[in-house]
């Protein structure tokens, strides 16, 4: 073969080198079908083994002894804290048990452990016409940093929180202050559950809206109130709504759908604003935390009967033949605190 020709043959297999990288033209044969492709786990997989695909199963004893990640510390601003002599816990009367916390991933509010000017915030949200529910707390360390931990999911019919998401995040430098000063807001001396009463108006009965329960936790005190439905209830407490969602919103994007209208409660206050410039007024409610059925009340102290009065009859009166005076009353026995004797 020539040189002109061996070059010619050199030049054409180098042009149909990029050709022969791409994919090869697969021209299906009537017939005969193409087996699927398996995408993931093959069929009968253990679930252990299918969540961790295509990686291999650990060993079982080292699953349990392995070291596990340890928590952010926007997950648990106030740990690792050894209670001294004096301190106390908190002790939060807002009906959410330690394993309810634990359930939505939350360090429980019981075992926070707040000095100084400390401060925790913490609201759930409950609509009440859906199962999507919510928490948020916003924790105000003494060294003046301020963490926000949001929790959603749908709270009904399964022995977990369904699709539950959640964040731990750190606000900005300087936040403090905002949420320190609504410690001394009016709202916390105002009764824990209200409803509306207005001028020559019926009491309102609550069907639809959103349950709001708020927490405010400082060394040694903690307050619960419960604010639902009614817009001029909720208004009432529209400025710490306001500041403890709109700290929230913005960190997940599947947070944020739960609450269409943003961390606006404008509507709210000015409900509330109508209803004080109205004459009306937020009192106590008296269908509020009624007791469950069979409940049993609890021991009271026991109550001394008064003495009986003495014998009135004038000291002239003789006394009927065979009668004698009645002694004085006996004293009666008084029992403990708990009814016990």
């Amino acid at each position: 073969m020539s040189i002109r020709a061996t070059l010619a043959v050199l030049i054409a297999l180098g042009l149909a080198a990029p050709a022969s990288a791409q994919l090869p033209l697969i021209i299906p044969i009537p017939g005969k079908k193409a087996k699927p492709t398996v995408i993931g786990p093959p069929p009968g997989t253990p679930p252990a083994e299918a969540e961790i695909w295509p990686f291999p199963p650990p060993e079982p004893k080292s699953w349990w002894d392995d070291k596990r990640p340890k928590a952010s510390e926007a997950a648990d601003p106030l740990g690792g804290r050894r209670m001294r002599r004096g301190e106390k816990l908190a002790s939060p009367d807002n009906g959410v048990a330690p394993s309810t916390y634990r359930l939505w991933g939350l360090m429980p509010l019981q075992w926070q452990l707040l000095r100084g000017d400390e401060m925790i915030l913490e609201l759930w949200t409950r609509p009440a016409n859906s199962v999507r529910q919510s928490v948020t707390r916003i924790t105000v360390r003494g060294d003046g940093e301020v963490f926000v931990q949001g929790r959603a999911g749908l709270a009904c019919c399964e022995a977990v929180i369904g699709r539950r998401m959640g964040f731990d995040d750190k606000l900005p430098a300087g936040s403090a202050p905002r949420f320190l000063g609504l410690r001394d807001l009016p709202l916390w001396r105002s009764p824990r559950d209200v409803r509306v009463v207005e001028p020559d108006a019926a009491d309102a009965l609550c069907l639809e809206g959103t349950f709001y329960d708020l927490t405010l936790a400082t060394p040694g005190r903690t307050i619960t109130l419960h604010r639902a439905c009614d817009p001029a209830e909720v208004g009432e407490a529209a400025e710490v709504l306001e500041a403890v969602l709109g700290a929230a919103l913005g960190h997940d994007a599947r947070f944020d759908v739960i609450f269409p209208g943003g961390a606006n409660f404008a509507n709210a206050r000015g409900a509330y604003r109508d209803l004080m410039a109205g004459g009306g007024r937020l009192k106590v409610n008296p269908d509020a935390r009624a007791p469950p059925p069979g409940a049993e009340a609890a021991p009271r102290p026991e109550v001394e009967p008064e003495a009986t009065p003495p014998d009135s009859r004038p000291p002239s009166a003789p006394s009927a033949p065979g009668s004698a005076r009645p002694s004085p009353p006996t004293p009666a026995l008084t029992g403990s605190p708990g009814g016990g004797r």
